[in-house]
């Protein structure tokens, strides 16, 4: 089983409209509201490829409850640790003139408690699982070092861990050597302290790119244009593309999946 961990998952509300008028009245077109959360989407992938999966993390209030169904929905098991806070809410404004307004909720605070609650299930779900997805962004409450923690958590006891963050969690969870991580070109210039031109100084002209590559630490999948994928590790790299069209989603998505299971990932 492949264990999902998304520690502050949100819905995501999608509003069309004409155009957006700032200290106006604004009606809407058109709205619809999905299960979000970086962690949540790996699951709904997993689930549609028919891999069983289970997913934990915070939920609470009626966001909260939304979540759970659409992940109950999928097929996949629902381990998540509730809290008196509400899950969030986050708001895309599409307007007819191409722009996207992003209006996101910092998310609830988590109390030591429901932290304490949270590891101890998950200590549960890793005796079922082979490998485990470290996702997305922290609420408040919860330490940067989270990822970092799970990771080893997971490596003692044997089992893959995908690392997919950024910032501080990114930077204390590299330090456990999960077995791959997903940065994007701005994240390998966060780890690297430097910015990184082209391929050839992700290939190994930086600090982080030696680190990342190194028997300890395993693949790294970096999200960067097709051109700019790195031909000297193409054997633990996935070049895959930064913005891809939505008719193409589930293409890039059975490509990922098959090339996961070659490399013996899942």
């Amino acid at each position: 089983m492949i264990l999902t961990v998304t520690l502050n998952p949100a819905v995501d509300k999608t509003c069309q409209i004409a155009r957006l008028l700032p200290g106006e009245v604004n009606r809407l077109e058109k709205t619809f509201s999905v299960a979000g959360g970086k962690g949540i989407n790996v699951t709904k992938i997993l689930r549609q490829f028919h891999l069983p999966a289970a997913a934990m993390g915070f939920l609470g209030g009626y966001t909260g409850r939304m979540i759970e169904d659409a992940v109950m929905e999928l097929g996949a098991e629902c381990h998540f640790t509730r809290i008196q806070g509400e899950t969030r809410t986050n708001v895309n404004l599409l307007g007819a003139d191409g722009y996207v307004t992003e209006l996101l909720e910092p998310g609830p605070e988590i109390s030591k408690e429901e932290l304490a609650n949270f590891k101890k299930e998950f200590e549960y779900c890793l005796e079922q699982s082979s490998l485990v997805v470290l996702s997305g962004s922290v609420p408040k409450g919860v330490p940067a070092d989270i990822y970092g923690e799970l990771a080893a958590r997971c490596r003692a006891e044997g089992r893959r861990v995908i690392l997919d963050t950024s910032g501080e969690l990114l930077r204390e969870g590299v330090k456990e050597k999960p077995y791959m991580i997903k940065p994007n070109k701005r994240e390998l210039e966060f780890l690297a302290g430097c910015r990184l031109p082209d391929r050839k100084a992700v290939a190994g002209r930086t600090p982080i790119a030696r680190t990342t590559t190194s028997a300890a630490m395993g693949p790294v999948s970096a999200t960067m244009p097709v051109a700019a994928s790195v031909p000297e590790m193409e054997r633990i790299l996935f070049p895959v593309r930064t913005r891809i069209p939505a008719s193409f989603n589930f293409r890039f998505a059975k490509s990922a999946i098959s090339r996961s299971k070659a490399l013996g990932i899942i």
